[in-house]
């Protein structure tokens, strides 16, 4: 039965169908273009580029993103990347054909000649637009060509789909510069869609029959293991496609996939390759909603650090695609001095790229790296670098970083689809005890209330840092002075209301996903009061808006006024700093009802947002690290009012229990099966008790728990069918091939014992397992066991 935690992956069907199947209808739109073009050479325009981009859309983004959603639900890393990584693509590549229909020149009917027509401006012309697509498909062609490869690993089937997009990528992106091109992608979106049908229609009737019936999915074209092994020549399909009872696959790969495309659409513009940012900022504003979906899925696994880096990454690729978007399209690139330096906003990235950088110390290289060229990106942008050196800077710099995430892509898929460090990511750099041990502040066992409630639901405080992040952001972006230019205030615009407004209604909803109804109260209503400010203070100008006529806004500053000081009552039961938090509010509530009333000191202003800020900072780093090491290093300070109510306290459990679907419960499950304890875990039949077959004291355990007669053979539990290949048993032909087909699942094989046993690892408890001749091996179908 579900669980009230959720379906388990048996409970979904299969994405694939409507995935592959979105992926070949999209293809067969674009084809179906591309022939008429080369039949009549007239090439698409008008209204014909405007249905077809609301299309492609709507099928190739919509119903994609669907079946990458269900993918990762049924613990697919590699088609749920796949599937909302594509439907990204055909999105972008849909807005990208509104745009040119928009902005083509109609023809003449009386004389057939072509007319001009520039109401969208010379920043949208047609080379411009082209140019923006070419952008974007470069690096989707890389990405494509990983795809392909690591779908290698599990079937073959995907890989030629996915290699037949690769290559029409290619040639799309040259057909934007010269017709000729066109065609010879639309042969290839055929290939796309011949191929998408009939692996459509394999996972279509495997789903009915429940077996394989059509060749193509369940054997892959190559062992993923050859990637990592000397004597992988020998073994066979590691790479099989399993069903995993494990609720949400790894979104890692998903966000450094996201982290390839807009900083390479970034480097095009800077690099001057651009004219305008218009539909670049279409572009990454699809892939950033793709990388928020990687942030939500890690939150999902009680992730906070991935939850925390991509949806931070998000908000600042959304940010700086917005403000070059007015800077280039609204502004004209037009600033006068001082517009842009006056803007400090930026500072925050660098502060919170810093914490991301000391936070992952303890994880791979790949991963401190990564967050090491971020932070080379935040400085890139500081506002402050004069404007003949900034997109240098930050060209060489987004280069970089695509590169780095071009090999986290590649590098977290294969390990991930092979459950094993195949592809180097490289060592950690400090022990998670030195670690902790340099971030404790607090001495231990202080404030030990706060810190068993964050233990009891680790979930409710997964968006905290997050929540400190966007209003840390929004109120140091917000910081400016007195009778401001209207270039500022237009740049200001994207960095107040993406941060403090779009993105605060993103931890909200991460909020209530939690449980916490009461709690998301609060980023719910700061994510009105960011967006409030931002219409009046920095948009007001463009919406007739004036101390005169702003009686409605003071209405609701006084509103605002009286709600956040509920808030603040809530905020005294939580921490100190989430009670410093809402108290400077609700004096930034008081600045901005003066400036309603045009009575407002901008000095004391800049001053109560500064001080948010930081106070932001420091909240951001707190939960961050508290959350991910569950253990109270960084201290919030406690609450300044107390429920004065006692709890009953459950009894502890006589036995240590943990969560088996967190990593840090399996490293306690596998430690304790080495010290030689018996402990309870899930099977994909039952719960059932294990203990080390290197242990027969811990083999007695199991009889006496259970009462178990010692006529009855217990058996074995593997991983893989490759762990029997290395030990090398004299088994038939037949009985591997036997094994492989069946593999993972709930059938047990009965064999003949052997040295091959000593080899598997079983140790001196070899007497104790199966009978005098014979062992019974399992491979569970499970992703804990």
């Amino acid at each position: 039965m579900a669980s009230a935690g959720g379906f388990p992956a048996s409970f979904y069907g299969e994405p694939g169908v409507l995935g592959l199947l979105a992926n070949g209808i999209s293809a067969f739109l674009v084809l179906l273009q591309n022939f008429n073009g080369a039949r009549t050479g007239i090439p698409a325009y008008g209204v014909e580029n405007i249905l077809a981009g609301i299309h492609l859309i709507l099928i190739g983004g919509v119903c994609q993103l669907l079946a990458g959603l269900l993918s990762f639900r049924k613990y697919d890393h590699l088609s749920g990347t796949s599937f909302i990584g594509y439907a990204a693509l055909w999105g972008s590549y849909g807005a990208t054909r509104i745009f040119l229909g928009a902005s083509e020149p109609p023809i003449n009917n009386t004389s057939g000649q072509i007319v001009l027509n520039l109401t969208l401006g010379p920043e949208l012309a047609l080379p411009l637009i082209s140019r923006s697509a070419i952008a974007g498909l470069i690096p989707y062609i890389g990405l494509s060509f990983i795809l392909a490869f690591c779908s290698a690993t599990v079937n073959y089937i995907m890989p030629f789909v996915f290699g037949a997009i690769t290559a029409t990528l290619i040639f799309e992106a040259v057909g934007l510069v010269g017709g000729w091109a066109l065609v010879v992608s639309g042969v290839l979106e055929l290939f796309i869609l011949l191929f998408a049908i009939y692996g459509s229609t394999a996972l279509l009737i495997k789903g009915i029959a429940q077996r394989y019936v059509l060749k193509g999915f369940g054997s892959p074209l190559f062992n993923v293991l050859l990637l990592g092994t000397a004597n992988a020549n020998t073994s066979q399909s590691l790479g099989q496609e399993k069903k995993k009872n494990t609720k949400y696959a790894e979104p890692m790969a998903l966000g450094f996939f996201c982290d390839t495309i807009s900083p390479f659409i970034f480097a095009f513009f800077c690099f001057r390759y651009l004219g305008s940012f218009a539909v670049g900022a279409a572009w990454v504003s699809i892939i950033s909603a793709a990388q928020l979906l990687s942030s939500y899925y890690a939150y999902l696994r009680h992730d906070c650090y991935y939850t925390t880096k991509f949806g931070l990454h998000s908000a600042y690729w959304l940010v700086k695609a917005w403000e070059e978007y007015v800077l280039s399209f609204e502004m004209n690139r037009v600033l006068t001095d001082g517009t842009r330096e006056a803007m400090v906003g930026n500072w925050f990235f660098v502060a919170i790229a810093i914490v991301l950088c000391v936070v992952s110390l303890n994880m791979d290289t790949l991963e401190v790296v990564h967050n090491i060229f971020f932070f080379l990106l935040t400085i890139s942008t500081i506002s402050q670098i004069p404007l003949n050196g900034y997109y240098i800077f930050f060209g060489v710099t987004c280069s970089l970083f695509t590169a780095i995430s071009l090999y986290g892509t590649f590098a977290r898929l294969i390990n991930t689809i092979a459950e094993k460090l195949l592809i180097p990511v490289g060592p950690q750099p400090i022990s998670t005890e030195r670690l902790q041990k340099g971030l404790t502040i607090l001495k231990k066992g202080k404030d030990r209330e706060q810190l068993q409630s964050a233990l009891r639901d680790p979930s409710a405080h997964l968006p905290d840092a997050l929540f400190y992040i966007t209003n840390g952001l929004a109120a140091l972006s917000a910081i400016h002075r007195s009778q401001t230019n209207q270039f500022f205030l237009h740049l200001t615009v994207p960095w107040v209301l993406i941060s403090g407004a779009i993105m605060q209604v993103y931890v909200s909803r991460l909020q209530v996903r939690g449980g916490q109804r009461f709690g998301s109260v609060i980023p719910s209503f700061y994510a009105a009061t960011w967006a409030t400010w931002t219409w009046y203070r920095f948009a007001g100008h463009l919406l007739g808006i004036s101390t005169t006529s702003a009686s409605g806004f003071t209405a609701g500053a006084i509103a605002f006024l009286v709600a956040n000081a509920f808030i603040i009552l809530i905020a005294a039961y939580r921490n100190l700093v989430l009670l410093s938090l809402t108290t400077m509010m609700e004096v930034l509530l008081v600045c901005f009802l003066l400036s309603t009333l045009d009575r407002l000191p901008y000095q004391l202003e800049i001053a109560i947002l500064a001080i948010f800020s930081i106070i932001c900072v420091y909240g951001a780093m707190a939960s961050l690290v508290n959350c991910i090491f569950s253990k109270h290093l960084v201290p919030l300070g406690p609450p300044l009012l107390r429920n004065t109510k006692k709890k009953e306290v459950a009894p502890p459990p006589p036995c240590l229990v943990v969560d088996s679907r967190l990593t840090s419960g399996l490293i306690t499950i596998a430690r304790l099966l080495d010290q030689g304890s018996v402990c309870g875990i899930p099977t994909d039949t039952v719960y059932a008790l294990a203990a080390s077959c290197k242990n027969p004291k811990a083999i007695e355990k199991i009889y006496n728990i259970k009462d178990r007669p010692a006529e009855k053979p217990i058996c074995i539990c593997i991983s893989n069918v490759e762990q029997l290949v290395a030990a090398k048993p004299p088994f038939s032909p037949l009985l591997w091939e036997f094994m492989r087909d069946v593999y993972p699942g709930g059938i047990s094989c009965i064999v003949a014992k052997g040295e091959w046993l000593l080899k598997l690892g079983v140790g001196p408890a070899y007497d104790r397992v199966g009978t005098k001749d014979s062992i019974m091996i399992r491979v569970p179908d499970h992703t804990v066991t």
